[in-house]
């Protein structure tokens, strides 16, 4: 893995004022941010541009309905973005306002060269303009009704004089570059739907507007502003100081490498921008990659359906880290994706609180009960642990290429397979068997394997800090490391860098768990007769007692006047009886003792469709990391009940014989959610 230097320039798409942010505003934004971190961790010198479009008809309407500027009007509204971008831990180099006067003296500059090599002419439009999508439409392009085809609402007839832009003079050249740069448009099929366009014929483009003033003035002729393609557009450039004396961005940065935008926009971005620079003779960016909508519960979101959804209560509730996660591991890039609540709540419970914030803190909580908080580090290796600094080498590999080439997903799984195989090596060297032992050969095994833990979470931590950059350094100091704004990608193909003797610094849980929200209150089953002293009877019974565990905690004492012997087996039932029984694979995400019980243990566990929790009477018989990662057998249609204040929904199976030893059943090859039958 070599160390590249060379400058890397990544931008989104300038966000017009909307009065209302939604989530859809997280998305794009977060993506680049994800590529800006991973290649800034990878050595490129990254120059990260997000902004707002500012001018237009529909923002100078909007203000003067509201007797305010329209300057005042778009300012209130870009101060939320930068809010959002500060909430969301977006990274952005610059963000850029089209209404600076940086971007001003550019777009007249660029539009000045255009008109004087022939390329910008005056005529008249007459035509059909829709409004909100600042855009102009033939007649032959209107959807039913006189409708934008890309919005679906009225579009208006304008007349005025304009200023045009050729456009068609330059297709046959545009068709020539994308044959000669196949990569220009991303993904493929937004590549072939340009093409597809531009061969049914470029129109020249209106490029001025005369019946409104809210935009950047013609240097040549005053009455005319700028139209919003050939000002938006300009920000990419002006940006990075074409025109400055110390010009010195624009020219390490320029041509971008990539240009992230919804595909809505694609149009724009890959045929009217390149044809503009080609008249310019300005070099072209080198991809414009285009991604899918985020849609909620099956349907783009829309103002008019009332299905926005605000970011800034979801940041608030459940924290930024979350929902970068979820945008960028569950939507394969460029395609859509959905939104749901529940199906998010649910991901980041699974992935982030119980795969990799269990994963660190069973890690550093075993470090400290075992060794006093310090790591060890030995030669002595066996297959499993060969096995595991093996694949945390290949995955950082894997991880590399795969951001490279914008699969963003898959990078994320890579990874994630990486935690999985780490939790999936606890099980298999049973530290807390090896922690009893007094052979000296377990001792440091036991110092091997907790080693082996930290440093895979040492690499997991590099790697995640593109897609969760709060949680990653936190990862790294509960590790007992320092500076992690100095790691770099190479670090993490390299095993063995944590220091012998690195003393770990256990912290709260980096991601705790959130309540399912389509859970509701279930009434309490337990009997409202029942005597409240029975429990403290039970509770002072002899021990040796012989005990009859169930899941929800309950225990049937017996007399043990006699020998011990196996329980009669019960009366006959029927098939129907035994149908009404719901018997399911379940795994154990997360298991922890219950305060001030000395028998009872907490499970969240993953039933397939949905996540449980439980509350079984085991404590005596397990602790609660040999059970993480298990597959059970699980009771699923058991009325719940209150124990301990917490509410228990059905029952893990297990079983105990006359010598009192209990065993839960293990299922190991079957998917949770799979029917026992």
């Amino acid at each position: 893995m070599t160390e590249k230097k060379e400058p890397f320039y990544i931008t989104t798409p300038i966000y017009y004022p909307s009065a209302k942010l939604h989530i859809g505003h997280t998305y794009c934004t977060t993506i680049a941010d994800m590529v800006a971190r991973f290649k800034r961790l990878a050595g490129y010198d990254v120059h990260f541009l997000t902004g707002s479009d500012e001018h237009g008809q529909k923002i100078q309407r909007k203000a003067e309905e509201l007797g305010i500027t329209p300057l005042e009007y778009t300012t209130k509204i870009v101060t939320g973005f930068q809010e959002l971008w500060k909430k969301l831990n977006i990274s952005n180099d610059d963000f850029i306002r089209t209404t600076q006067p940086r971007h001003e003296k550019v777009v007249q500059y660029l539009f000045q060269k255009a008109y004087d090599k022939g390329d910008i002419y005056k005529s008249q439009y007459e035509g059909w303009y829709c409004t909100p999508c600042e855009t102009f439409w033939t007649e032959q392009k209107l959807g039913p009704n006189h409708t934008c085809p890309d919005c679906g609402r009225p579009v208006e007839r304008v007349q005025e004089e304009a200023y045009f832009f050729k456009m068609s003079n330059y297709a046959d050249k545009w068709l020539d570059f994308i044959a000669s740069h196949p990569d220009f448009i991303q993904p493929l099929s937004r590549r072939n739907e340009m093409i597809q366009f531009v061969k049914q014929g470029l129109e020249d483009l209106c490029v001025t507007r005369t019946s409104f003033d809210w935009g950047i003035k013609v240097p040549f002729d005053p009455k005319h502003v700028i139209y919003v393609w050939f000002d938006a557009l300009v920000n990419y450039i002006s940006a990075l100081g074409m025109l400055d004396e110390d010009n010195s961005l624009y020219k390490k940065f320029w041509p971008a490498n990539i240009h992230l935008v919804g595909k809505e926009i694609v149009r724009f971005h890959s045929i009217i921008w390149p044809i503009m620079l080609m008249s310019l003779e300005l070099p072209l960016p080198k991809q414009v990659f285009g991604h899918g909508w985020l849609v909620v519960d099956g349907t783009k979101m829309s103002k008019s359906l009332g299905n926005v959804i605000d970011p800034m209560p979801l940041l608030d509730t459940y924290g930024s880290d979350t929902l970068r996660y979820y945008l960028l591991s569950e939507i394969q890039l460029g395609h859509d994706g959905n939104f749901t609540l529940p199906s998010f709540v649910q991901k980041v419970n699974a992935d982030l609180s119980n795969d990799l914030g269990n994963l660190l803190n069973r890690t550093v909580a075993m470090i400290k009960k075992y060794h006093g908080g310090i790591l060890h580090k030995h030669d002595s290796l066996t297959a499993e642990d060969k096995d595991l600094a093996q694949l945390a080498v290949k995955t950082t590999h894997d991880y590399e290429q795969y951001m490279e080439s914008m699969e963003l997903n898959k990078a994320i799984k890579s990874v994630w397979a990486l935690i999985g195989r780490t939790n999936k090596y606890i099980d298999e060297t049973m530290p807390w068997v090896l922690s009893k032992s007094q052979e000296e050969a377990d001792k440091v095994r036991l110092e091997t394997v907790m080693y082996h833990l930290a440093e895979s979470l040492r690499i997991i931590a590099i790697l995640v800090g593109p897609i969760i950059p709060n949680g990653a350094p936190k990862i790294w100091e509960q590790l007992g490391l320092a500076d992690y704004d100095k790691a770099v990608l190479g670090d993490a193909a390299k095993w063995g860098q944590l220091a012998d003797n690195t003393v770990v610094q256990p912290g709260k849980p980096i991601y705790p768990r959130f309540d399912m929200p389509e859970m509701v209150d279930v009434e309490e089953a337990v009997t409202k007769n029942k005597d409240p002293k029975a429990d403290k009877k039970d509770a002072h019974k002899d021990t040796t007692d012989k005990k009859m565990i169930n899941d929800t905690g309950a225990r049937v004492t017996e007399g043990m006047d006699e020998a011990p012997s196996l329980p009669p087996i019960k009366p006959m039932i029927s098939y129907e009886d035994f149908e009404k029984l719901d018997l399911r694979v379940a795994k154990v995400l997360t298991c922890e003792k219950v305060k001030k019980s000395r028998k009872l243990l907490k499970f969240t566990l993953d039933v397939g469709v949905e996540e449980r929790t439980v509350v079984s009477g085991i404590s005596n018989y397990y602790e609660p990391e040999e059970l993480i990662g298990k597959k059970v057998i699980y009771l699923a249609n058991l009325s719940p009940r209150k124990l301990m204040g917490i509410e228990s929904y059905g029952m893990i199976l297990s079983a105990s014989d006359v010598s009192d030893h209990l065993e839960v059943t293990n299922v190991e090859s079957l998917e949770p959610g799979s029917v026992v039958k």
